[in-house]
C-alpha cells in the first residue's frame, strides 16, 4: 500500500531532473524569493507556472483567513494546475516557506511546452490531472451550502461535478456550522443554495452561467463577428472536431451547455481508446484534447446552450439561452443525447441526492463502503461498476436481458464476472425506491418469475441510454422518429428544399437536411455511440466543411 501511496505522490509532485530543468529555462526567468513572498493567489487568473530551483513552497487551501496547507513543495519541484492550461482561475494560494530562486514561466509559454517538449508535456499533463483528482477528493475551494432537498442545490453540485472543480458540499440539515457560516457572509437558509468562491463572492441561488464566472469556470469566448465554424457541443465529437477545424485554419468556436467532454466527460474509465492501454478517465480525455485545441486556436464557451438555429443571408445563426446569438458560415452538431429516466414512481425525489446518471469521484465519495445498485447493460454502465467495485462494500448490476456480453464490451464482461463484490442480476427491473429523503432500499422484481426482494442500496446509477439532445434544431433540420439528426443518404428527396436543386448536389456524408449544417457523433441518426467513432465523425465532417465552403466561395 505505500509503495502505491508513493507512486501516487510522485506522479502528483514530480521531481524534474536537471536536463529537464534546463530546457525550461529556455522559456522563463529567474527571480529570488523571500519567506512571505505569494507566489500565486487563489483566484488568479494570470499567475506564472513556477519552477523552484532553491527553498520550499507551502500551497495553501485559503478560506475566508483560514489557511489549511495541503502541500509543501522543495527544490526540483513545480507548481501550477490544470487550469493554468485552461484560462480558468487557481483554487491554492502558494507563499515562500524558505527563501531562495524560483523560475517564473507565463501561461502562454506553458502552453508551448505542454505542445513542443514531448519529454516534459506528460510529466506535467500527469501531475495536473493528479493533482486535481486529489483536490476534488480532499474537498477545497469552492463552497455550496444548501438542502439535499432542493433540485437548485443539486443543479449547482452538477455543475461543479460534471466540471471537475473541487469544493465542499456543506448540508444545511446535517451541518451545525452550515447557518453559522451562512450569517457570515450575509445569507439566510431561505435563500439557499449559495455557493461561497474564495471567501468573498457569495451568490445566493445562482444561475449556471452565474457561477460559472464567478469561479472562472467559464472561458468567454468572443461572440461578435462571423466564425467559419461553430461547433455545438463540446464532448468527444465537438472536442474532436474543434481540433481538427482550428488545426486546419478555420476560425473555430465550440460552446458546451454544461460540461466539456460531454457525457463521455463522466466516465471514470474508457478502456478502449486507441493508444491508452491502461485506460484514462473521461475528464483526462477531455482535458487533453481541451489543451490540443487551444493550441491551434480553437476558442469554447461554457456554459453556453443553444436553443435554436436558423439561417439568414447565407449565415447560420445560433441563439443563445441567455439571448445573445453566434453567426457561423457552417456548424457542426455534436449536441450528443441527454439520460433516460427510470420509470418508477419517486426517482425525481432522490435525484441528486442518491440517483445519479454518472460515477465520478464526487458520487463515489457520498456513498463510499455502502451498497449501491446499476442499472444498464452498456459500458457506461460496465465502467461504472468496475470503479465503483472499488470504493463501495457491493455492487448490484441490473440488466433487463439475460446476456451482459449482447451491449457491453468483452474486456468489461470478463472483469465484471470474476469481481467479488459486483453481484449481476439478469432480467431485473426496479419496482420500488424506498426513503424518505435519502434512498435506503430498492425493490427489484424478476422479470421472468415475477419474484421481488429488497435491496440495501444507498445509491442508484442510471445507464439506460440516452434521447437525443435535439431540441435547439426542431424546425430547422429533418430528425428520425427518435429525435436523432438524419444526414446524408438517409435524408428522403422530399426533405430537401429548393436551395438543394441549385446546389445540383446531394448532402454529404454527415451534413443535414440544411446545407452547411453537419452532425456528428451520437446526435447523428444510425452513429456508433462509442467514444473513439464519435472522434472520428467530428474530424470527418470538418473535412465535409471544408468541402462544403469551397463549393460556396468562402
Amino acid at each position: 500500500m505505500s509503495d502505491r501511496m508513493d507512486e501516487i505522490r510522485s506522479t502528483r509532485a514530480p521531481t524534474l531532473r536537471e536536463d529537464q530543468i534546463e530546457i525550461l529555462r529556455r522559456y522563463g526567468q529567474k527571480r529570488k524569493t523571500e519567506v512571505g513572498d505569494v507566489l500565486f493567489r487563489a483566484g488568479d487568473t494570470q499567475n506564472d507556472f513556477i519552477v523552484i530551483l532553491e527553498g520550499e513552497v507551502e500551497v495553501v487551501d485559503d478560506f475566508a483567513g483560514e489557511a489549511r496547507t495541503i502541500g509543501v513543495f522543495l527544490a526540483g519541484r513545480f507548481l501550477g494546475e490544470l487550469n493554468m492550461l485552461t484560462g480558468q482561475a487557481m483554487y491554492l494560494t502558494a507563499v515562500v516557506r524558505e527563501g531562495g530562486e524560483v523560475l517564473s514561466i507565463t501561461r502562454e509559454r506553458l502552453k508551448e511546452i505542454v505542445t513542443e517538449e514531448p519529454n516534459l508535456s506528460d510529466v506535467i499533463l500527469k501531475a495536473f490531472l493528479a493533482r486535481r483528482k486529489y483536490m476534488i477528493k480532499t474537498g477545497l475551494g469552492l463552497r455550496i451550502i444548501g438542502s439535499r432537498h432542493s433540485s437548485d442545490a443539486a443543479r449547482l453540485r452538477e455543475v461543479a461535478a460534471r466540471n471537475r472543480v473541487p469544493h465542499v458540499w456543506i448540508e444545511l440539515e446535517e451541518n451545525p456550522e452550515a447557518e453559522v457560516l451562512l450569517g457570515r457572509f450575509g445569507a439566510k437558509p431561505s435563500e439557499t443554495p449559495v455557493t461561497v468562491w474564495q471567501g468573498e463572492d457569495v451568490l445566493k441561488n445562482p444561475t449556471n452561467a452565474e457561477f460559472a464566472r464567478t469561479t472562472g469556470l467559464e472561458v468567454d469566448a468572443p461572440l461578435e463577428g462571423i466564425y467559419d465554424l461553430v461547433v455545438v457541443g463540446a464532448g468527444p465529437a465537438g472536442l474532436g472536431a474543434a481540433v481538427y477545424g482550428a488545426s486546419e485554419g478555420l476560425s473555430t468556436l465550440a460552446l458546451e451547455s454544461i460540461a466539456l467532454g460531454g457525457q463521455a466527460g463522466t466516465s471514470s474509465r474508457i478502456e478502449n481508446y486507441p493508444g491508452f492501454p491502461a485506460g484514462l478517465s473521461g475528464f483526462e480525455l477531455a482535458s487533453r484534447v481541451l489543451v490540443q485545441a487551444d493550441k491551434f486556436g480553437a476558442r469554447t464557451a461554457v456554459p453556453q446552450e443553444a436553443v435554436s438555429l436558423r439561417r439568414e443571408n447565407g449565415h447560420y445563426h445560433i441563439e443563445l439561452s441567455e439571448g445573445r446569438e453566434v453567426a457561423a458560415r457552417s456548424v457542426i452538431a455534436a449536441t450528443g443525447a441527454r439520460y433516460r429516466r427510470l420509470q418508477v414512481p419517486g426517482l425525481e425525489r432522490f435525484e441528486g441526492v442518491s440517483v445519479h446518471y454518472a460515477a465520478t469521484e464526487a458520487e463515489a465519495q457520498r456513498c463510499e463502503g455502502e451498497e449501491v445498485a446499476i442499472v444498464g447493460g452498456g459500458n457506461s454502465a460496465g465502467q461504472a461498476a468496475l470503479f465503483l467495485a472499488g470504493r463501495t462494500r457491493r455492487v448490484y448490476l441490473l440488466i433487463r436481458g439475460e446476456d451482459l456480453g449482447k451491449n457491453m464490451s468483452r474486456y468489461l464482461v470478463d472483469r465484471i464476472t470474476t469481481a467479488a463484490n459486483i453481484e449481476l442480476l439478469v432480467s431485473t427491473g426496479v419496482r420500488e425506491l424506498t426513503g424518505e429523503d435519502r434512498l435506503k432500499g430498492l425493490v427489484i422484481e424478476d422479470n421472468r418469475s415475477g419474484e421481488r426482494r429488497t435491496l440495501g442500496a444507498r445509491a442508484l446509477f442510471v445507464f439506460i441510454g440516452a434521447e437525443a439532445n435535439t431540441g435547439w434544431l426542431q424546425g430547422a433540420v429533418e430528425l428520425d422518429e427518435r429525435g436523432f439528426v438524419l444526414t446524408g443518404r438517409e435524408l428522403d428527396d422530399s426533405a430537401l428544399d429548393d436551395d438543394w436543386q441549385e446546389r445540383s448536389r446531394e448532402p454529404f456524408l454527415l451534413e443535414t437536411s440544411m446545407p452547411g449544417v453537419f452532425a456528428a457523433g451520437d446526435v447523428r441518426s444510425g452513429s456508433i455511440k462509442r467514444c473513439a467513432s464519435a472522434v472520428g465523425e467530428g474530424s470527418m465532417a470538418v473535412r465535409l466543411v471544408h468541402q462544403y465552403l469551397a463549393d460556396a466561395g468562402v
